[in-house]
């Protein structure tokens, strides 16, 4: 697509953010924790994406994400970081898939210790699927795109059709 001058891009000021650098099995062993605790901020962000149809809009709510994840990790940082590690090296270690099937042991601690000092459950068995009303003091959006109508225009109907060259396409379905 391209771009014109009368579209403002951001500046790099308004993009720049302090990144969460934790590598991929520790973010999959707390990806439960961290989902739950960060709802309602990712939810936010998801719907301004959805309604805004324009992530130029949507930058506040992102860094307010990112924000959330910094501030989970530090406090899990400084409370269960050992039970945490415990589960993502046993998750890296044990199976290429890093599945908790391996590692329901240290699981049950890093648990524990998330519900004891943070008082963070972890969700139950489909928590993230269910169809849940998400309440928002976000305003309704203004402009929306406008939706197309069916830009194909039907053939007249006495308009030539030649038969097929080598027959019918679909000849496999019988």
């Amino acid at each position: 697509m391209p771009i014109t001058d009368d579209v403002q891009i951001p500046t790099y000021e308004e993009l720049d953010v302090q990144e969460i650098n934790i590598s991929q099995p520790v973010l999959k062993a707390s990806a439960m924790h961290f989902g739950k605790y960060c709802d309602h901020i990712s939810k936010e962000f998801m719907l301004c994406k959805i309604e805004e149809r324009d992530p130029r809009r949507c930058l506040n709510e992102g860094k307010a994400v990112t924000a959330c994840g910094l501030e989970f990790y530090r406090k899990v940082k400084n409370n269960c970081r050992n039970e945490l590690e415990k589960l993502s090296k046993c998750m890296e270690w044990t199976d290429y898939d890093m599945k908790f099937l391996y590692c329901r042991k240290e699981q049950s601690c890093y648990d524990q210790c998330m519900s004891e000092k943070l008082g963070i459950n972890r969700p139950p068995l489909g928590y993230f699927t269910q169809l849940r009303v998400h309440q928002t003091d976000r305003p309704k959006p203004g402009g929306v795109a406008p939706r197309f109508n069916d830009p194909s225009v039907p053939l007249p109907e006495d308009f030539p059709m030649e038969e097929s060259k080598y027959g019918w396409r679909d000849w496999w379905w019988f």
